[in-house]
C-alpha cells in the first residue's frame, strides 16, 4: 500500500470498527463518510479493520473495491474502497478482551505508517473509549510524529446490560482516560457532549458535535420487485400491513418490552424483528414471555442489502426504536428517512433526533401497547405528516452531505 498522499491531502486514520458497511454505527458511518468524501482531494483516509474474529471485515461483501494487496497465505490484506486505503489486521482470539487487542493493534499500526512513510500533521480518529489504560501513552507517542488523536465516544457503553459489574467499571474508566487524554471529543450526539463537558469538567476536554446522518432516496427497488415481493411471502408478511425493528439483538435495544407489549396490544397487524442471531436471548425471551405462541411475532433474520432493507422500511406501518444507549442512532436515521410512523422509546438521544416527528413510548407495562392500538387507529394522512415531518428532520440535520462537511471542516481546521 502505498504510502504517498496526493497533494497536500490531510492523512485521517480511522480505527475503532471492526468492518466496513456491515450492521453497527461506526460500519455505516465509515461506509458514508468515505463515499461522500471518495473524490474529496483535501483528505485521505486510512481505515483499520478486523482480519479475523467476530464481525471481521468481509471486503466480499461491499461494491467496488480494486487495489486488492495480498499476503503470502493468500489473505486479503489491504484494499482500496471509496478511495480510502482499509487495512486488516490479524488480531488474537480471546473473548471480549480482543476488542481492545485491535484497538491496541490497529493504533500502533497507524503510528508505524506514519513514522515509516514521513506523514506530517495526520489524525488518528478512535472510534468507541476501550483503551483509556494505554491510552495516554499512545497519544505521546503520536504528538512526537506531530499527530492529533480525536476520539468518538459513542453512547454510554458502561451502561449496556451484556457486561459485568467489573468490566462496566471498566468501560467507565476508559472513557475517563481517553476523554482525559484526546485532542478532540466529537461527539454524535448534544446529550452525549454534555455529558462529557459535565462529567469530566475537571479536564476542560475540548469536544465538537456531528451526528451521524441518512439519506432520503427512495428504494431502487419497486413495490413489485421480485426481492421485495419473495421477501414478504417468505415470512408471512404484506406491505403496510406490519410493525417493524432494526438493530442489533441486545437486552439495551428493548427487545423483551416491544415484543411484551405487542404480545398485549390489540393490533391485527404482524411484527417483523430483524436482527442478528442470539440464541441465547431468544430462548430467554421465550421462557419470559412465550412470544412463539403468538403468531404475529416474526423474528426474519438479518438483511443486509440496503435497498431491500429501505425499501422494507418504506411498505412499514410503523417502526419501533428501542434503542437506549448510545447517541445518534443510525437505524433510526434510516427509520426517519423512509417509515412515515416512527415510535421510539422515550430517552434522550431518541428525543433530540426525533423531536416532534415521532411518538414515544415509555418502558412501563402498558404504555406502549396502549400506543400500539392507538397507532393502529391512525389515518393515513396523519401517518404521512409524520412521515413528511421526519424526512423534513433528516434533510435539514442529518444529511450524509451535511455530515461530511462537518467532518471536512474539523479534519482541516
Amino acid at each position: 500500500m502505498s504510502g504517498n498522499l496526493p497533494g497536500n491531502a490531510k492523512a485521517v486514520f480511522i480505527i475503532g470498527a471492526k468492518c466496513i458497511g456491515q450492521y453497527g454505527g461506526y460500519e455505516t458511518f465509515l461506509d458514508k463518510l468515505t463515499e461522500t468524501h471518495q473524490n474529496e482531494t483535501s483528505i485521505k483516509y486510512f481505515i483499520v479493520t478486523k482480519a479475523n474474529g467476530d464481525g471481521a471485515m468481509d471486503e466480499t461483501k461491499l461494491n467496488g473495491v480494486s487495489g486488492i494487496e495480498k499476503a503470502e497465505d493468500g489473505s486479503v490484506k489491504s484494499f482500496v474502497y471509496h478511495n480510502a486505503n482499509v487495512v486488516k489486521i490479524k488480531v488474537p482470539q480471546i473473548g471480549a478482551a480482543q476488542a481492545i487487542a485491535y484497538d491496541i493493534k490497529a493504533f500502533k499500526w497507524c503510528l508505524r505508517y506514519i513514522s515509516e512513510n514521513n506523514i506530517r500533521d495526520a489524525i488518528v480518529y478512535v472510534l468507541a473509549c476501550r483503551i483509556g489504560p494505554f491510552f495516554g501513552g499512545l497519544v505521546k507517542k503520536a504528538h512526537k510524529l506531530g499527530a492529533k488523536v480525536f476520539v468518538n465516544p459513542d453512547g454510554h457503553e458502561w451502561k449496556r446490560a451484556k457486561w459485568s459489574g467489573p468490566v462496566r467499571k471498566y468501560w467507565k474508566e476508559s472513557e475517563r482516560l481517553m476523554t482525559k487524554h484526546a485532542d478532540l471529543m466529537v461527539c454524535d450526539s448534544v446529550n452525549i457532549e454534555k455529558y462529557i463537558r459535565e462529567e469530566y469538567s475537571g479536564y476542560s476536554p475540548k469536544t465538537t458535535f456531528i451526528a451521524y446522518g441518512a439519506d432520503l432516496k427512495k428504494s431502487t427497488l419497486s413495490d413489485d420487485d421480485r426481492k421485495f415481493t419473495e421477501w414478504l411471502a417468505s415470512h408471512g408478511l404484506s406491505k403496510d400491513n406490519y410493525y417493524m425493528c432494526c438493530g442489533r439483538f441486545v437486552p439495551e435495544n428493548s427487545f423483551e418490552i416491544m415484543i411484551r407489549e405487542f404480545m398485549r396490544s390489540k393490533s391485527t397487524k404482524d411484527f417483523a424483528i430483524i436482527t442478528t442471531k442470539n440464541d441465547s436471548l431468544l430462548e430467554e425471551l421465550e421462557q419470559k414471555l412465550h412470544w412463539r405462541s403468538d403468531s404475529r411475532i416474526k423474528f426474519v433474520g438479518t438483511v443486509y442489502d440496503p435497498e431491500l432493507l429501505k425499501k422494507i422500511r418504506e411498505n412499514a406501518y410503523a417502526n419501533f426504536h428501542g434503542h437506549t444507549v448510545g447517541g445518534t442512532n443510525p437505524s433510526l436515521l434510516e427509520a426517519l428517512g423512509a417509515t412515515d410512523l416512527n415510535l421510539l422509546i422515550d430517552v434522550g438521544f431518541n428525543r433530540e433526533v426525533g423531536q416532534d416527528a415521532a411518538l414515544y413510548w415509555g418502558s412501563g407495562e402498558g404504555e406502549l401497547a396502549r400506543l400500539i392500538d392507538e397507532a393502529d387507529l391512525m389515518d393515513g394522512k396523519t401517518r404521512e405528516a409524520f412521515g413528511s415531518k421526519a424526512k423534513e428532520r433528516i434533510r435539514t440535520a442529518y444529511s450524509w452531505q451535511f455530515i461530511g462537511d462537518e467532518y471536512k471542516r474539523v479534519f482541516l481546521a
